[in-house]
Protein backbone atom coordinates (compact mmCIF):
# COMPACT_ATOMS: atom_id res chain seq x y z
CA UNK A 1 0.00 0.00 0.00
CA UNK A 2 2.90 2.42 0.58
CA UNK A 3 4.15 2.26 -3.00
CA UNK A 4 0.51 3.52 -3.73
CA UNK A 5 0.82 6.64 -2.12
CA UNK A 6 1.58 10.17 -4.31
CA UNK A 7 4.89 11.40 -3.40
CA UNK A 8 5.04 13.96 -0.91
CA UNK A 9 7.07 16.59 -3.48
CA UNK A 10 7.65 20.05 -1.82
CA UNK A 11 6.15 23.10 -2.72
CA UNK A 12 9.16 24.42 -5.07
CA UNK A 13 9.03 20.45 -6.84
CA UNK A 14 4.87 20.44 -7.67
CA UNK A 15 5.57 24.16 -9.13
CA UNK A 16 8.05 22.84 -11.27
CA UNK A 17 6.54 20.12 -11.79
CA UNK A 18 3.27 21.99 -12.79
CA UNK A 19 5.13 24.70 -15.63
CA UNK A 20 7.01 21.14 -17.24
CA UNK A 21 4.06 19.64 -17.90
CA UNK A 22 2.04 22.57 -19.14
CA UNK A 23 5.53 23.65 -21.43
CA UNK A 24 4.81 20.21 -22.77
CA UNK A 25 1.13 20.93 -23.98
CA UNK A 26 2.48 24.03 -25.17
CA UNK A 27 5.45 22.56 -27.24
CA UNK A 28 2.62 19.83 -28.25
CA UNK A 29 -0.10 21.78 -29.72
CA UNK A 30 2.42 24.24 -31.37
CA UNK A 31 4.13 20.98 -33.15
CA UNK A 32 0.72 19.68 -34.00
CA UNK A 33 -0.68 23.65 -35.15
CA UNK A 34 2.65 23.72 -37.12
CA UNK A 35 2.49 20.80 -39.10
CA UNK A 36 -0.89 21.80 -39.97
CA UNK A 37 0.89 25.16 -41.22
CA UNK A 38 2.30 22.91 -44.16
CA UNK A 39 -0.96 22.16 -45.51
CA UNK A 40 -2.55 26.31 -46.11
CA UNK A 41 -2.81 27.36 -49.77
CA UNK A 42 -3.09 30.05 -51.52
CA UNK A 43 -5.36 30.94 -54.58
CA UNK A 44 -4.12 29.85 -57.89
CA UNK A 45 -3.18 33.53 -59.16
CA UNK A 46 -0.78 33.99 -55.75
CA UNK A 47 1.15 30.84 -56.94
CA UNK A 48 1.85 31.47 -60.31
CA UNK A 49 2.69 35.16 -59.02
CA UNK A 50 5.34 34.44 -57.05
CA UNK A 51 5.94 31.28 -59.20
CA UNK A 52 6.84 34.08 -62.25
CA UNK A 53 8.83 36.29 -59.98
CA UNK A 54 10.51 33.34 -58.92
CA UNK A 55 11.87 32.44 -62.17
CA UNK A 56 12.58 35.33 -63.69
CA UNK A 57 14.69 36.06 -60.69
CA UNK A 58 16.37 33.15 -60.44
CA UNK A 59 17.51 33.37 -64.67
CA UNK A 60 18.84 37.01 -64.25
CA UNK A 61 20.59 36.79 -61.34
CA UNK A 62 22.30 33.51 -62.43
CA UNK A 63 23.24 35.46 -65.93
CA UNK A 64 25.31 37.79 -63.23
CA UNK A 65 28.66 37.80 -61.51
CA UNK A 66 28.53 36.82 -57.91
CA UNK A 67 30.02 41.06 -57.52
CA UNK A 68 27.15 42.54 -59.26
CA UNK A 69 24.15 39.73 -57.83
CA UNK A 70 23.65 42.07 -54.48
CA UNK A 71 22.59 45.17 -56.51
CA UNK A 72 20.41 42.90 -59.10
CA UNK A 73 18.68 41.46 -56.20
CA UNK A 74 17.91 44.42 -54.63
CA UNK A 75 16.41 45.56 -58.24
CA UNK A 76 14.19 43.01 -58.58
CA UNK A 77 12.31 44.03 -55.46
CA UNK A 78 8.72 45.04 -55.89
CA UNK A 79 6.37 45.93 -54.16
CA UNK A 80 5.21 42.59 -53.72
CA UNK A 81 8.42 40.63 -52.51
CA UNK A 82 11.90 41.42 -51.32
CA UNK A 83 15.05 39.93 -52.90
CA UNK A 84 18.46 39.10 -51.57
CA UNK A 85 21.58 36.81 -52.38
CA UNK A 86 23.95 35.34 -50.75
CA UNK A 87 26.79 33.19 -51.42
CA UNK A 88 26.11 30.87 -48.85
CA UNK A 89 23.01 28.91 -46.98
CA UNK A 90 21.41 30.94 -44.22
CA UNK A 91 20.32 28.90 -40.91
CA UNK A 92 16.46 27.86 -41.13
CA UNK A 93 14.57 29.98 -38.78
CA UNK A 94 13.53 28.34 -35.52
CA UNK A 95 9.77 29.28 -35.65
CA UNK A 96 9.10 28.71 -39.61
CA UNK A 97 6.56 26.14 -40.38
CA UNK A 98 7.33 24.91 -44.04
CA UNK A 99 4.78 25.48 -46.34
CA UNK A 100 4.59 22.10 -48.42
CA UNK A 101 0.98 22.77 -49.87
CA UNK A 102 1.88 26.34 -51.33
CA UNK A 103 5.43 24.32 -52.38
CA UNK A 104 3.60 22.09 -54.30
CA UNK A 105 1.37 24.64 -56.44
CA UNK A 106 4.26 27.05 -57.28
CA UNK A 107 6.32 23.52 -58.60
CA UNK A 108 3.04 22.50 -60.54
CA UNK A 109 3.16 25.77 -62.31
CA UNK A 110 6.93 26.14 -62.77
CA UNK A 111 8.19 22.53 -62.89
CA UNK A 112 12.06 24.54 -63.38
CA UNK A 113 11.97 25.17 -59.68
CA UNK A 114 12.50 21.81 -58.69
CA UNK A 115 16.18 21.79 -58.97
CA UNK A 116 16.37 24.55 -57.28
CA UNK A 117 15.97 23.10 -53.81
CA UNK A 118 12.74 25.31 -53.32
CA UNK A 119 11.91 26.09 -49.74
CA UNK A 120 8.49 27.98 -48.15
CA UNK A 121 8.40 28.44 -44.99
CA UNK A 122 5.79 30.99 -42.56
CA UNK A 123 7.52 32.93 -40.42
CA UNK A 124 6.12 34.12 -37.10
CA UNK A 125 3.00 32.09 -37.39
CA UNK A 126 -0.18 33.27 -35.67
CA UNK A 127 0.88 36.78 -36.34
CA UNK A 128 1.09 37.38 -39.95
CA UNK A 129 1.08 35.53 -43.07
CA UNK A 130 4.15 36.25 -44.06
CA UNK A 131 5.65 33.75 -46.42
CA UNK A 132 9.31 33.53 -46.85
CA UNK A 133 11.89 31.26 -48.48
CA UNK A 134 15.17 30.53 -50.66
CA UNK A 135 16.42 28.76 -53.70
CA UNK A 136 19.74 27.88 -54.75
CA UNK A 137 21.77 28.78 -58.00
CA UNK A 138 23.46 26.78 -59.67
CA UNK A 139 26.67 28.39 -58.72
CA UNK A 140 25.54 26.90 -55.28
CA UNK A 141 24.35 30.59 -54.05
CA UNK A 142 21.26 31.14 -52.73
CA UNK A 143 18.80 33.80 -53.55
CA UNK A 144 16.30 34.44 -50.82
CA UNK A 145 12.85 36.36 -50.67
CA UNK A 146 10.07 37.02 -48.65
CA UNK A 147 6.51 38.93 -49.29
CA UNK A 148 6.23 42.45 -48.00
CA UNK A 149 2.74 42.21 -47.28
CA UNK A 150 0.42 39.33 -46.31
CA UNK A 151 -0.68 36.70 -48.99
CA UNK A 152 -4.15 37.09 -50.18
CA UNK A 153 -6.15 33.77 -50.09
CA UNK A 154 -3.92 32.30 -47.33
CA UNK A 155 -6.64 30.62 -45.42
CA UNK A 156 -4.79 31.13 -42.22
CA UNK A 157 -7.03 33.69 -40.41
CA UNK A 158 -8.49 30.78 -37.17
CA UNK A 159 -5.71 28.66 -37.77
CA UNK A 160 -3.07 31.76 -37.01
CA UNK A 161 -5.25 33.06 -33.78
CA UNK A 162 -5.35 29.51 -32.66
CA UNK A 163 -1.50 28.85 -32.94
CA UNK A 164 -0.89 31.89 -30.80
CA UNK A 165 -3.74 31.36 -28.17
CA UNK A 166 -4.35 28.01 -27.56
CA UNK A 167 -0.88 27.34 -26.10
CA UNK A 168 -1.32 30.18 -24.19
CA UNK A 169 -4.39 29.38 -22.92
CA UNK A 170 -4.20 25.47 -21.91
CA UNK A 171 -0.62 26.84 -20.00
CA UNK A 172 -2.76 29.63 -17.96
CA UNK A 173 -6.01 26.88 -17.36
CA UNK A 174 -3.86 24.26 -16.68
CA UNK A 175 -1.32 26.05 -14.42
CA UNK A 176 -3.91 27.91 -12.78
CA UNK A 177 -5.92 24.62 -11.98
CA UNK A 178 -2.52 22.55 -10.67
CA UNK A 179 -1.37 25.47 -8.37
CA UNK A 180 -4.85 26.17 -7.11
CA UNK A 181 -4.65 22.07 -5.72
CA UNK A 182 -1.27 22.52 -4.48
CA UNK A 183 -2.15 25.73 -2.55
CA UNK A 184 -5.81 24.39 -1.49
CA UNK A 185 -4.10 22.97 1.80
CA UNK A 186 -2.59 26.72 2.50
CA UNK A 187 -6.18 28.23 2.39
CA UNK A 188 -8.01 25.30 4.32
CA UNK A 189 -4.77 26.48 7.05
CA UNK A 190 -6.04 29.95 6.61
CA UNK A 191 -9.49 29.27 7.19
CA UNK A 192 -8.71 26.91 10.38
CA UNK A 193 -6.46 29.88 11.81
CA UNK A 194 -9.25 32.38 11.47
CA UNK A 195 -11.56 29.69 13.15
CA UNK A 196 -9.18 29.90 16.64
CA UNK A 197 -10.99 31.57 19.41
CA UNK A 198 -14.47 31.22 17.13
CA UNK A 199 -15.83 27.67 18.17
CA UNK A 200 -14.74 24.05 18.92
CA UNK A 201 -10.79 23.40 17.71
CA UNK A 202 -10.96 21.08 14.75
CA UNK A 203 -7.73 19.77 13.45
CA UNK A 204 -6.37 20.59 10.03
CA UNK A 205 -6.27 17.69 7.24
CA UNK A 206 -2.63 17.24 6.64
CA UNK A 207 -1.88 17.35 3.13
CA UNK A 208 -0.13 18.92 0.35
CA UNK A 209 3.51 19.37 -0.32
CA UNK A 210 5.85 18.76 2.63
CA UNK A 211 6.68 21.69 3.90
CA UNK A 212 3.04 22.72 4.06
CA UNK A 213 2.53 18.98 6.05
CA UNK A 214 4.93 20.11 8.09
CA UNK A 215 3.25 23.65 8.67
CA UNK A 216 -0.56 21.88 9.67
CA UNK A 217 1.06 19.56 11.93
CA UNK A 218 2.81 22.34 13.52
CA UNK A 219 -0.69 24.63 13.38
CA UNK A 220 -2.68 21.39 14.64
CA UNK A 221 -0.65 20.81 17.48
CA UNK A 222 -0.75 24.46 18.27
CA UNK A 223 -4.43 24.55 18.76
CA UNK A 224 -4.14 21.58 21.00
CA UNK A 225 -2.00 23.06 23.29
CA UNK A 226 -4.12 26.30 22.85
CA UNK A 227 -7.30 24.13 23.78
CA UNK A 228 -5.68 22.24 26.65
CA UNK A 229 -4.13 26.02 27.97
CA UNK A 230 -7.46 27.43 28.10
CA UNK A 231 -9.45 24.31 29.45
CA UNK A 232 -6.86 24.62 32.44
CA UNK A 233 -7.63 28.18 33.03
CA UNK A 234 -11.25 27.86 32.66
CA UNK A 235 -11.42 25.13 35.32
CA UNK A 236 -9.18 26.72 37.65
CA UNK A 237 -11.19 30.47 37.26
CA UNK A 238 -14.24 28.47 37.75
CA UNK A 239 -12.76 25.97 40.94
CA UNK A 240 -11.39 29.70 42.46
CA UNK A 241 -14.56 31.41 42.20
CA UNK A 242 -16.34 28.45 43.54
CA UNK A 243 -13.79 28.02 46.29
CA UNK A 244 -14.13 32.21 47.07
CA UNK A 245 -17.86 32.38 46.83
CA UNK A 246 -18.37 30.21 49.88
CA UNK A 247 -16.42 32.01 52.43
CA UNK A 248 -18.34 35.13 50.72
CA UNK A 249 -21.51 33.66 51.63
CA UNK A 250 -20.18 32.97 54.83
CA UNK A 251 -19.09 36.19 55.80
CA UNK A 252 -22.20 38.02 54.39
CA UNK A 253 -24.35 35.85 56.69
CA UNK A 254 -22.26 36.77 59.78
CA UNK A 255 -22.36 40.39 58.65
CA UNK A 256 -26.23 40.15 58.60
CA UNK A 257 -25.86 39.27 62.50
CA UNK A 258 -24.11 42.54 63.12
CA UNK A 259 -25.80 45.53 64.35
CA UNK A 260 -27.06 48.08 62.18
CA UNK A 261 -24.37 50.87 61.46
CA UNK A 262 -22.42 52.30 58.70
CA UNK A 263 -19.61 49.57 59.36
CA UNK A 264 -22.02 46.44 58.68
CA UNK A 265 -23.58 48.34 55.91
CA UNK A 266 -19.33 49.04 54.04
CA UNK A 267 -18.95 45.39 54.81
CA UNK A 268 -21.93 44.23 53.11
CA UNK A 269 -20.94 46.44 50.30
CA UNK A 270 -17.56 45.23 50.09
CA UNK A 271 -19.06 41.74 50.01
CA UNK A 272 -21.66 42.85 47.18
CA UNK A 273 -18.62 44.02 44.99
CA UNK A 274 -16.55 41.13 45.25
CA UNK A 275 -18.84 38.73 44.30
CA UNK A 276 -19.42 40.97 41.30
CA UNK A 277 -16.37 41.39 40.37
CA UNK A 278 -16.15 37.31 40.50
CA UNK A 279 -19.54 37.24 38.43
CA UNK A 280 -18.25 39.34 35.72
CA UNK A 281 -14.71 37.95 35.35
CA UNK A 282 -16.00 34.91 35.54
CA UNK A 283 -18.12 35.62 32.58
CA UNK A 284 -15.93 37.28 30.46
CA UNK A 285 -13.15 34.13 30.78
CA UNK A 286 -15.55 31.55 30.41
CA UNK A 287 -15.71 30.07 34.10
CA UNK A 288 -18.90 28.27 33.29
CA UNK A 289 -19.94 25.47 31.29
CA UNK A 290 -20.51 26.46 27.64
CA UNK A 291 -24.08 27.10 26.73
CA UNK A 292 -25.79 25.61 23.81
CA UNK A 293 -27.84 27.77 21.10
CA UNK A 294 -31.91 27.05 21.67
CA UNK A 295 -35.23 28.77 20.49
CA UNK A 296 -35.70 31.87 22.87
CA UNK A 297 -38.85 34.43 22.90
CA UNK A 298 -36.12 37.51 22.76
CA UNK A 299 -39.52 39.85 23.31
CA UNK A 300 -40.53 38.38 26.54
CA UNK A 301 -36.57 38.32 27.61
CA UNK A 302 -36.79 41.51 27.04
CA UNK A 303 -39.43 42.60 29.11
CA UNK A 304 -38.70 40.36 31.79
CA UNK A 305 -34.78 42.31 32.26
CA UNK A 306 -36.86 45.98 32.02
CA UNK A 307 -39.26 44.24 34.51
CA UNK A 308 -36.74 43.77 37.04
CA UNK A 309 -35.16 47.33 36.23
CA UNK A 310 -39.21 48.73 36.96
CA UNK A 311 -39.42 46.55 40.21
CA UNK A 312 -36.12 48.31 41.69
CA UNK A 313 -37.62 51.75 40.49
CA UNK A 314 -36.25 52.39 37.87
CA UNK A 315 -37.45 54.24 34.80
CA UNK A 316 -37.63 51.27 32.38
CA UNK A 317 -39.46 51.19 29.25
CA UNK A 318 -39.79 47.75 26.64
CA UNK A 319 -40.91 48.77 22.87
CA UNK A 320 -41.15 46.10 20.70
CA UNK A 321 -43.31 42.90 19.89
CA UNK A 322 -44.66 40.69 22.07
CA UNK A 323 -43.16 37.78 21.07
CA UNK A 324 -39.89 37.19 18.85
CA UNK A 325 -38.01 34.14 18.71
CA UNK A 326 -34.81 33.31 17.77
CA UNK A 327 -31.99 30.57 18.22
CA UNK A 328 -29.90 32.24 20.62
CA UNK A 329 -27.63 31.48 24.21
CA UNK A 330 -30.36 32.40 26.23
CA UNK A 331 -28.18 32.77 29.84
CA UNK A 332 -25.63 34.63 27.67
CA UNK A 333 -27.92 37.17 25.71
CA UNK A 334 -29.86 37.46 28.81
CA UNK A 335 -26.69 38.59 30.62
CA UNK A 336 -25.34 41.11 28.07
CA UNK A 337 -28.94 42.99 28.17
CA UNK A 338 -28.78 43.27 31.90
CA UNK A 339 -25.57 44.55 31.77
CA UNK A 340 -26.62 47.49 29.17
CA UNK A 341 -29.66 48.30 30.74
CA UNK A 342 -27.82 48.68 34.27
CA UNK A 343 -25.00 49.91 32.66
CA UNK A 344 -27.89 52.88 31.02
CA UNK A 345 -29.41 53.16 34.53
CA UNK A 346 -26.27 53.74 36.42
CA UNK A 347 -25.03 56.80 34.19
CA UNK A 348 -28.39 58.01 33.66
CA UNK A 349 -31.68 58.35 34.63
CA UNK A 350 -33.60 56.17 32.57
CA UNK A 351 -32.96 53.59 29.89
CA UNK A 352 -35.59 52.71 26.68
CA UNK A 353 -34.53 48.83 25.44
CA UNK A 354 -36.10 48.47 21.78
CA UNK A 355 -36.76 45.42 19.93
CA UNK A 356 -37.42 44.78 16.24
CA UNK A 357 -36.97 42.64 12.85
CA UNK A 358 -35.43 44.04 10.50
CA UNK A 359 -35.48 42.96 6.68
CA UNK A 360 -31.79 43.55 6.02
CA UNK A 361 -30.14 43.90 9.47
CA UNK A 362 -31.78 40.92 11.18
CA UNK A 363 -33.18 41.26 14.57
CA UNK A 364 -31.92 44.88 15.96
CA UNK A 365 -31.92 45.25 19.88
CA UNK A 366 -31.39 49.28 20.67
CA UNK A 367 -30.49 50.10 24.68
CA UNK A 368 -30.64 54.10 25.08
CA UNK A 369 -30.04 56.12 27.67
CA UNK A 370 -30.08 59.62 28.55
CA UNK A 371 -26.60 59.57 30.57
CA UNK A 372 -23.63 61.89 29.46
CA UNK A 373 -22.48 59.64 26.54
CA UNK A 374 -19.15 58.59 25.83
CA UNK A 375 -16.53 61.08 23.74
CA UNK A 376 -16.36 59.63 20.16
CA UNK A 377 -12.62 58.49 20.17
CA UNK A 378 -13.25 56.46 23.17
CA UNK A 379 -16.14 54.49 21.38
CA UNK A 380 -14.21 51.50 20.65
CA UNK A 381 -11.77 51.41 23.66
CA UNK A 382 -14.64 50.99 26.04
CA UNK A 383 -15.25 47.68 24.25
CA UNK A 384 -11.80 46.56 25.67
CA UNK A 385 -11.92 44.81 28.74
CA UNK A 386 -10.81 45.87 31.88
CA UNK A 387 -11.24 49.54 30.69
CA UNK A 388 -12.70 53.03 32.47
CA UNK A 389 -13.24 56.00 31.06
CA UNK A 390 -12.82 57.97 34.12
CA UNK A 391 -14.07 62.12 32.78
CA UNK A 392 -17.27 59.95 31.69
CA UNK A 393 -17.60 57.31 33.72
CA UNK A 394 -17.48 57.40 37.46
CA UNK A 395 -14.74 54.73 39.45
CA UNK A 396 -17.38 53.80 41.74
CA UNK A 397 -18.66 51.37 39.31
CA UNK A 398 -18.93 47.55 41.17
CA UNK A 399 -16.62 44.94 38.70
CA UNK A 400 -13.12 45.10 36.71
CA UNK A 401 -15.05 47.11 33.89
CA UNK A 402 -16.11 43.87 32.20
CA UNK A 403 -19.57 44.81 31.62
CA UNK A 404 -19.48 46.11 28.04
CA UNK A 405 -16.33 43.74 27.41
CA UNK A 406 -19.05 40.73 28.09
CA UNK A 407 -21.48 42.20 26.09
CA UNK A 408 -19.49 42.49 23.21
CA UNK A 409 -18.27 38.86 23.68
CA UNK A 410 -21.84 37.47 24.02
CA UNK A 411 -22.74 38.67 20.72
CA UNK A 412 -20.02 37.77 18.93
CA UNK A 413 -20.81 34.26 19.73
CA UNK A 414 -23.97 34.41 17.91
CA UNK A 415 -22.33 36.13 15.53
CA UNK A 416 -23.75 39.41 15.64
CA UNK A 417 -22.14 43.12 16.28
CA UNK A 418 -22.40 45.39 18.90
CA UNK A 419 -22.35 49.15 18.07
CA UNK A 420 -21.93 52.30 20.41
CA UNK A 421 -23.25 55.94 19.54
CA UNK A 422 -23.98 58.78 21.30
CA UNK A 423 -27.87 60.17 20.72
CA UNK A 424 -27.77 63.43 19.20
CA UNK A 425 -29.95 64.71 22.01
CA UNK A 426 -27.78 63.82 24.38
CA UNK A 427 -26.85 59.84 25.66
CA UNK A 428 -25.68 56.45 24.29
CA UNK A 429 -27.36 54.17 22.41
CA UNK A 430 -25.83 50.43 22.06
CA UNK A 431 -27.00 48.96 19.21
CA UNK A 432 -27.12 44.70 19.13
CA UNK A 433 -27.48 42.95 15.70
CA UNK A 434 -28.06 39.53 15.47
CA UNK A 435 -28.15 37.41 12.75
CA UNK A 436 -32.07 36.15 11.64
CA UNK A 437 -31.51 32.27 11.67
CA UNK A 438 -34.92 31.97 12.20
CA UNK A 439 -35.71 33.60 8.74
CA UNK A 440 -33.20 31.58 6.73
CA UNK A 441 -34.64 28.49 8.55
CA UNK A 442 -38.40 29.53 7.14
CA UNK A 443 -37.03 29.92 3.40
CA UNK A 444 -35.50 26.65 3.26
Amino acid sequence: MRLLRRPAFGLLGQVVAILLITLLIEFGASTILYERASGFAVRDDEANRLAEHLVISRRLLAERPAQGRTTMAAELTTDRYALTWSPTPHPTPRIAPALDEMQRQVLEWEPSLRDAHLQLRLVSPGRRSVVTGGMQLADGSWVYFRTLAPLSGISFAAERIALALIPAIALMVLAGVALRRSFRPLRMLAAAADRVGHGAVEPVEVDGPGEVRRVISAFNDMQERIRALIAGRTQALAAVGHDLRTPLARLHLRTESLPRDETREAILHDVAEMEAMITSLLAFLGGADPEAPSMVDLAVLCETVIDDAADRGADARYEGPDHLELRVRRLSIKRAMTNLVENALHYGSSVTLTLARDAGSGVLIRVCDDGPGIPEDKLREVLEPFVRLDPARGRDTVGFGLGLSIVAKAVADEGGTLTLSNRPGGGLEACISLPDTQKHSDTQ
